[in-house]
């Protein structure tokens, strides 16, 4: 599979819910350049239902609106603002959320893009950094955090997660860092079986 910048943060149709958690999924994290964390969301996607597409469309005037997407005209920081997508797939139309650097005015179409190449994948997969992505996606806030400075300065920042450790309570584990083992046991169960696409 060609790398991209652009990246699938949760497996299956967003509800409400899940999509406002995903909006603040990096909550908490260190400041990046200019003092904000808005490096950390550019690039990501994930798909929601259509009426939480219409939803959003009705909050505010987009910024712009052209065939099969939106902008949100409410900038997240900067110039990454949330962008919407009404696509058909395999003769299906479905709906998507992403987070676009709108300094590149070529971003919102490769991202339309990478999401119809992913998501035209012959049979269901799911790569090792998309399970990654998941687990912190749907991990709540408490779950969740960054390596402080109790940790070695290596791993300062890095993402991780809480971890039950069989008879012992619950340990920090490094999210790039989980076993295969673990990332199955963090899983929904109905995504613990989806092969890696290269095995596909």
């Amino acid at each position: 599979m060609p790398t991209s910048s652009f990246r699938k943060i949760f497996q299956g149709v967003a509800t409400r819910h899940e999509m406002h958690r995903m909006f603040n999924r990096h909550q908490g994290a260190p400041a990046g350049p200019g003092d904000d964390t808005g490096h950390l969301f550019a690039g990501e996607w994930f798909e929601i239902t259509e009426a939480e597409h219409d939803y959003m469309l009705n909050i505010l005037p987009p910024l712009f609106m052209r065939g099969d997407m939106f902008a949100l005209s409410e900038y997240l920081t900067g110039s990454i603002t949330s962008v919407f997508f009404e696509l058909h797939i395999d003769g299906r139309l479905r709906w998507f959320h992403g987070y676009c650097d709108l300094s590149d005015r070529t971003s919102p179409d490769a991202m339309k893009a990478s999401i119809v190449e992913r998501e035209s994948w012959p049979i269901r997969a799911m790569t090792r950094a998309e399970r990654l992505e998941h687990i912190w996606s749907s991990s709540h806030d408490k779950y969740r955090g960054y390596a402080d400075e109790t940790w070695p300065e290596v791993f300062r920042d890095e993402r991780i997660v809480h971890f039950y450790g069989g008879a012992r309570d619950t340990i920090l584990k490094l999210l790039d860092q989980l076993t295969e083992a673990e990332i199955a046991a963090k899983l929904p169960v109905h995504l613990r079986t989806l092969p890696e696409p290269m095995a596909a």
